[in-house]
């Protein structure tokens, strides 16, 4: 395996030009070019972690997540991942599971410059292991004032399903999800279907609250029997979540209620389930390659800046509508 040393005898110059030139230092045209060409020629490979050494620098970014089953983290994870390797970063995973001991042990790692920073999805309580000389930016959840907070326009998105599902025909609508205990944007979206519907006078009911899942599951099971037996009256349903649409969406077919016939259904996320596949769930769609790229260019803003003058980012990312076969 070649060393610098080769590279260096090999384009005649020193190991500490060469060294230079690893670490992204300009050297002369001439240099530059018998440099590259001395690696090529030899196939040598610069030692990552020696080099971190050097720049105190690791080349890798924690990503957590809740879950890597759901469709939008999922998406989220793989334009992530596919800007950090352009820019020669890493993407260590963090499946956490809602696993509040698994995100802290991550914090720590990046608080002890394990790692260079991270870009986090979480519900969970972990403000006070945030310290301002972090390199971290949250998609979704406000931490501090000095964390960089990247999130789709959620209230805009909210407003955006009420508006279809009342001009595509439904005069009687409902919200319907489940939410996180601790404050996050995504609750947005149900300020901005409330809005719609106050602003137009339009009747809504919700079905929406934070309590344990098992619970939030009997309420909505509990919800669609009363519409099912005419004690509620909708016709129009956006849920917080393309996971809680195509729950609605087989408790209502299970009970014979045609989707979008009896009642029109919009999903939040629209995330692409594979290349191929068409357009099932019309949905509000989240721009997640854009939301990749804009964290990815804040977080390594924030590792760049040595000297913390990094000015505190804050990025409303424009949703829009995908129409599939649940609205008419």
């Amino acid at each position: 395996m070649a060393t610098i040393k080769d590279v260096a005898k090999l384009a005649g110059v020193s190991v500490g030009t060469v060294s230079k030139y690893l670490n992204g230092f300009k050297v002369k045209e001439k240099t530059r070019i018998a440099v590259e060409g001395a690696i090529k020629e030899l196939e040598y490979e610069p030692n990552a972690y020696a080099k971190g050494l050097k720049t105190n620098r690791t080349n890798s970014v924690v990503l957590i997540i809740p879950s890597i089953w759901h469709p939008f983290f999922s998406e989220l994870t793989y334009y992530i991942e596919q800007t950090l390797r352009e820019q020669g970063l890493k993407l260590i995973l963090c499946n956490t599971r809602d696993n509040l001991d698994a995100e802290i042990e991550y914090v720590t790692m990046a608080r002890q410059n394990k790692v260079d920073g991270i870009i986090a999805i979480t519900y969970s309580n972990i403000d006070n292991y945030i310290t301002s000389d972090m390199a971290v930016v949250s998609i979704d959840r406000f931490f501090s004032a000095n964390t960089d907070f990247i999130s789709s326009d959620n209230y805009r998105g909210g407003y955006l399903g009420a508006k279809v599902l009342s001009q595509r025909g439904s005069s009687v609508l409902a919200y319907v999800g489940h939410g996180s205990s601790y404050e996050n944007d995504t609750t947005a979206r149900l300020d901005g279907f409330k809005a719609y519907c106050e602003e137009y006078d339009i009747p809504y009911h919700l079905c929406y609250d934070s309590d344990s899942r098992k619970e939030y599951q009997n309420r909505l099971i509990e919800f669609i029997n009363q519409i099912v037996s005419g004690q509620i009256k909708v016709d129009g349903i956006l849920t917080a979540s393309d996971t809680h649409a195509f729950n609605v969406y087989e408790l209502l077919t299970q009970r014979n209620i045609r989707v979008p016939e009896d009642i029109q259904l919009i999903g939040f996320d629209g995330s692409q389930q594979s290349y191929s596949a068409p357009v099932f769930l019309s949905s509000i769609r989240q721009d997640v390659p854009t939301i990749a790229k804009e964290a990815v260019a804040c977080l390594l803003e924030r590792i760049n800046d040595r000297n913390n003058n990094h000015p505190v980012v804050r990025k409303k990312i424009p949703v829009s509508f995908t129409e599939g076969k649940t609205t008419r």
